[in-house]
C-alpha cells in the first residue's frame, strides 16, 4: 500500500454551482488520474476537506459517492471526511472568529463585515492505494 498525498483543492474551481453528484463525479477523476500517474491499481481510502462554509451537503455527496464508486477503482475505499471550521477576520475590529454561516455577525462589534479565513474547502488531501 501507497499514500499519495494529492491535495487537490477544488475551492479555486466553479464548484459552487455544482451538485453533490457532480462534486463526487469530479472526486473520481481525481483519483483515477492520481491512480494512473503513480501505477496504482485502487484506492483504498479517500481523505476529502469539507469546509463547513462550503455548502456541501456530507449526508448527500456520501450517497453520491456510494453512486458513482461502484464500478471504478475505488468501489471499496474508506471515504474520511474532515470538516473545516468556518473562520472569519472583522474588518472593522479585527477580532477572528467561527463562523457558522456567511450572516455570522462579529462577536465583538456586531458589524456583518469580514473576510472568510477558511471554511470554505472543498479539497481531495490524499489517497490510500494498492500498488
Amino acid at each position: 500500500m501507497q499514500k499519495i498525498v494529492c491535495l487537490y483543492d477544488m475551492s479555486d474551481e466553479n464548484v459552487r454551482t455544482m451538485h453533490e453528484l457532480s462534486i463526487a463525479e469530479h472526486i473520481v477523476e481525481i483519483a483515477v488520474t492520481h491512480l494512473q500517474r503513480d501505477g496504482a491499481s485502487r484506492v483504498r481510502e479517500i481523505e476529502l476537506e469539507i469546509g463547513t462554509l462550503s455548502g456541501i451537503e456530507i449526508d448527500a455527496l456520501t450517497f453520491a459517492l456510494d453512486v458513482v464508486t461502484k464500478d471504478t477503482a475505488l468501489r471499496d475505499a474508506t471515504v474520511h471526511i474532515q470538516r473545516v471550521e468556518g473562520r472569519s477576520r472583522c474588518n472593522s475590529c479585527g477580532e477572528e472568529f467561527a463562523m457558522e454561516d456567511f450572516f455570522s455577525p462579529c462577536p465583538s462589534c456586531g458589524t456583518f463585515d469580514s473576510t472568510v479565513l477558511q471554511g470554505e474547502e472543498m479539497r481531495v488531501k490524499s489517497l490510500l492505494v494498492h500498488e
